[in-house]
């Protein structure tokens, strides 16, 4: 692929090359045999993070990060970039596996990471629009109210910095500017209320892990990007690089490939790609900003089952995204798949249904990508110390801060470090792998009719979604 087609995987890449700060040129890829202490498949936020934790850690420690294109190509380019302590498995669905006491310490630690990826970043120089404004989470009706009011009750268990709901009535006398601002958004939205949690962060997601690269690598990991895996094993990578094959030999391998691990020899059924896809809008003016009550840092969603997720970006842009795409057969990860025209019509629709006022905004870019789902929808860090093999994803879409959880976790179970982060009830956690197909595709197809079935039946209803109650156990919640 020529650099130049980098562009076109997201707008976030597009502003990045547009703006002169990053060319996407690859690095160089592996053109021999080497030896090595860690090797790292792939170059998104799960690898660098490891790299990066790794090196802190141990100076001394020789890191490759092998990655197929270049870093940030896939998820870590093209996500909605929410920083966010939300987690693929709901903090209750943790409580009922694990109980009270993992669960919390789980949901405190996610929190915490927002915060973690915040002072990196600010640590490191890495200008990537980093603002900690909070998610605006719309109940639009009855039955989202009903909903919003049963998961922030449900959250007053967990402790402080936990969503609040915030009604029309009561937006409409603020009492602080963040009040104010809310209260517009709910005009706007002619929503009946809103949760607002504080524990989100809204940035540039290629820049964020655009930079990370440039950190690790002068920290002195090597970086081969146009290097594919052919196969691997425990302290043993084959590589397809630009020359032809090569051989890494390591102490430890590192499998950090989320969607793309379907592709992967000894990932394959671990990991479902699902598409989720993005639009972005022209730079709207801050008066209509105003009005809206979007204010920079903040995120924002609604309580609808087919989820929609958006933030307002550095440039005053909507960049708005949401689930639809169907799940390809046999887990086919292709160019073509990242861009459906249904798809980015129903975003369209969605965006101008939420937010009226944004009828009439040109839309400037559409993109997407795979992300990467277990089969119970429960991400995990795990490593074998007998294998010396490591792995970390399933994050199904909640990965931007997550991935930074990773590499601290997988930092520490490699060098042997006992912490709290390595008592988390994530860690090794195995899923049990999918279905072969047929059963997969049409298990996973049915699953996204469910949810659009749930969120029509609710608007023909005016009751709870009977679908909805049935999907939620086989989505962690």
């Amino acid at each position: 692929m020529a650099a130049t087609d980098y562009r076109d995987l997201s707008f976030w890449f597009d502003s990045l090359a547009g703006s002169g700060r990053d060319a996407l040129m690859p690095r160089p890829g592996l053109t021999g045999d080497q030896r090595t202490d860690v090797c790292i498949i792939g170059g998104g936020l799960t690898g660098l993070w490891t790299a990066y934790y790794l090196k802190r850690a141990n100076p001394e420690l020789a890191i490759t990060v092998v990655e197929k294109h270049i870093a940030g190509f896939g998820a870590s380019g093209r996500n909605g970039g929410w920083c966010s302590a939300l987690f693929p498995t709901s903090t209750s669905g943790l409580r009922r596996a694990y109980g009270d006491e993992a669960a919390i310490a789980m949901r405190r630690t996610m929190i915490d990471t927002v915060d973690e990826v915040g002072r990196v970043v600010a640590a490191e120089g890495i200008d990537c629009d980093y603002v900690k404004g909070g998610t605006v989470t719309f109940a639009r009706g009855d039955v989202q109210l009903a909903s919003a009011r049963a998961e922030v009750e449900a959250a007053k268990a967990f402790g402080p910095d936990e969503p609040e709901l915030v009604t029309a009535g009561e937006a409409s006398e603020p009492s602080s500017d963040r009040r104010a601002a809310l209260g517009r958004a709910l005009r706007a939205t002619r929503a009946a209320a809103a949760s607002f949690d504080p524990s989100c962060a809204r940035l540039q997601p290629a820049k964020l892990v655009r930079g990370l690269a440039d950190v690790v690598e002068r920290m002195g990991v090597v970086i081969a990007e146009q290097t594919e895996v052919v196969e691997w094993a425990p302290r043993r990578v084959l590589c397809e690089g630009p020359s032809g094959q090569v051989l890494v030999h390591c102490d430890t391998v590192v499998i950090a490939t989320e969607g793309y691990g379907a592709q992967l020899p000894g990932v394959k059924r671990r990991i479902l790609p699902l598409y989720s896809l993005m639009i972005a809008t022209e730079p709207l003016p801050a008066e209509l900003w105003d009005e809206l009550g979007i204010e920079h840092g903040t995120t924002f969603s609604d309580y609808r089952h087919l989820l929609v997720y958006g933030q307002r970006t550095a440039d005053d842009r909507f960049a708005f995204g949401g689930r639809g795409a169907r799940y390809h057969w046999g887990s086919s990860i292709t160019p073509g798949h990242d861009r459906s025209a249904a798809v980015f019509a129903h975003l369209e629709r969605a965006l101008v249904d939420l937010f009226p006022a944004a009828a009439g905004a040109e839309v400037t870019h559409r993109w997407g990508g795979p992300l990467g789902v277990p089969r119970d929808w429960h991400a995990s860090a795990s490593y074998n110390p007998r294998t010396g093999v490591a792995f970390a994803g399933g994050y199904v879409g909640d990965g931007l801060s997550t991935t930074n959880l990773a590499g601290r976790t997988l930092a520490d179970l490699i060098g042997g470090h006992d912490s709290e982060l390595t008592g988390l009830p994530w860690v090794n956690h195995l899923s049990p792998r999918w279905e072969p197909e047929p059963l997969r595709f049409i298990g996973a197809n049915l699953g996204l009719l469910g949810t659009t079935a749930a969120d029509a039946e609710e608007a023909l209803t005016g009751r709870p979604s009977l679908a909805a109650r049935v999907l939620g156990p086989l989505t962690g919640h």
